[in-house]
């Protein structure tokens, strides 16, 4: 057996290990006052003759601290003084209940030590939405897209977590494809060597390969769509999280998508009730969602609702706008599931429901509060002939898809799946303005830095 030896050096370190700020709230050393060290940045900082307030941020939380003339060396307090606003620091003292400080505690320090001396911070109060994404690589520290990005991080590990209890394998799949997927006018054209390609719309048709061997997959990967939108709800890169099935129909796959939105929302409940507090966001009906029925209606159900109870005058064929997407949810008090859309609008690959003819068997989840679609899936056509007229007819080149096409001709199985749109998600949880505070670094129609 391997032995280790440490010296009393060592074990000293070990003993002064920092702490973050979440840690220091959640024992009992504030009450104890044992000496403890922190570090972080200078979040906010003001200095009134001998001594020096500075708030600590790191990514657990905030941390008042006073900095008295005399309890520390002289240059220390100098430096405390000087420090702006973002310097590094490490910070050591103890932990006194000060109810005017952050959280209602404050450390009472005995040393301060600069890493590095911050610049003045180009970010102040009160400054332009544009201006914050020329900055982004700043402004991501703040609390607001500190707590979103938290968020974020809890919906993905739940994504993986959700598939991985179910047996689901992860799948990955080409970023550079061939051919569109959703819709030519959207694609991304990139040049690969002396040949063009394209950025990948969706990983679905790779995906539906891997289904004759691994059955159940899914995956979580960047998307992109060249669509020529500035909306608050669109991205040009975002991330998707999809899923594939062998044997399944459109009822499974809806069921699996409706047990993931709320798995997904217990997850965020219990790991980020502080950040959706900042945020804003109403825990409470949050909770009632992840413990409500989600319903299902069809299409021609919901042109009823929105003629009926909304007055609109739809035309029966036509895809739901953002508009009707929002009069529709009104009427709702959790996400809804809409199927059966006319299948005169949709991919080629979503065969014709027989039981509601000129209906395709495919689904979209929309959520409340005016955020939109954040799911889309089908059922999958196995009838090569119906897709080839289907591409004929949107102008594709049915050649560009016969590997496609190879997947129906040897052991063929009815099979089906759906995408998940990450930030679209991430935006009605934390109850977002704009889709472009869902990603770190957003790219859109107008912007592709930094």
């Amino acid at each position: 057996m391997l032995k280790i030896h440490l010296g009393k050096s060592e074990i000293s370190m070990i003993q002064e290990t920092f702490l973050k700020i979440e840690e220091i709230f959640s024992n009992s050393l504030k009450e104890n006052n044992k000496k403890i060290r922190v570090r972080g940045w200078i979040y906010r900082t003001r200095s009134s003759g001998n001594i020096v307030f500075i708030v600590l941020r790191d990514s657990t939380g905030y941390l008042q601290t006073t900095i008295k003339k005399g309890n520390i060396q002289e240059n220390e307090f100098k430096d405390a003084k000087k420090a702006l606003v973002e310097s590094s620091v490490e910070i050591e003292g103890i932990i006194k209940e000060d109810k005017r400080a952050p959280g209602g505690y404050e450390l009472q320090s005995s040393s301060f030590k600069i890493i590095q001396f911050a610049e003045p911070f180009p970010i102040v109060e009160d400054q332009s939405p544009e201006f914050l994404l020329d900055k982004r690589h700043l402004w991501i520290r703040s609390q607001k897209l500190t707590s979103i990005m938290k968020i974020r991080s809890t919906v993905v590990w739940a994504i993986h977590s959700f598939f991985r209890e179910r047996e689901f394998f992860e799948f990955d799949a080409p970023v550079l494809q061939p051919n569109q997927t959703e819709g030519g006018s959207t694609l991304f054209e990139v040049r690969y060597y002396n040949k063009k390609t394209y950025l990948a719309q969706t990983w679905q048709l790779y995906a539906e390969a891997a289904i004759f061997s691994l059955e159940k997959i899914y995956n979580v990967g960047p998307t992109f769509r060249a669509e020529k939108s500035k909306t608050s709800r669109h991205l040009s890169e975002f991330w998707m999280a999809e899923m594939e099935a062998a044997w399944m129909d459109l009822n499974d796959i809806i069921e699996i998508a409706k047990d993931e939105i709320k798995y997904i929302l217990k997850k965020v409940l219990i790991n980020n009730k502080k950040d959706l507090e900042i945020l804003n966001q109403d825990f409470n009906k949050l909770h009632k969602i992840s413990n409500s029925k989600i319903p299902t209606i069809t299409y021609s159900q919901a042109i009823d609702i929105l003629k009926k109870k909304e007055h609109m005058n739809i035309e029966w064929g036509k895809d739901l706008r953002t508009i009707e997407e929002d009069k529709l949810l009104k009427h709702f008090k959790t996400p809804i599931v809409v199927t059966n859309y006319p299948i005169e609008i949709m991919a080629f690959y979503k065969p014709e429901d027989s039981k509601y003819p000129k209906t395709a068997l495919c689904f979209d989840m929309i959520a409340p509060d005016g955020y939109g679609e954040i799911i889309g899936g089908s059922q999958r056509s196995i009838d090569n002939e119906y897709m080839k007229k289907r591409l004929i007819e949107s102008g594709e080149k049915t050649e560009n898809y016969e590997w496609y096409f190879d997947l129906r001709k040897y052991g063929s199985v009815p099979h089906s799946g759906y995408g998940l749109g990450v930030e679209r998600l991430i935006s009605w949880i934390c109850n977002l303005e704009n889709i472009k505070d869902a990603i770190p670094f957003p790219r859109t129609m107008l912007r592709f830095n930094p």
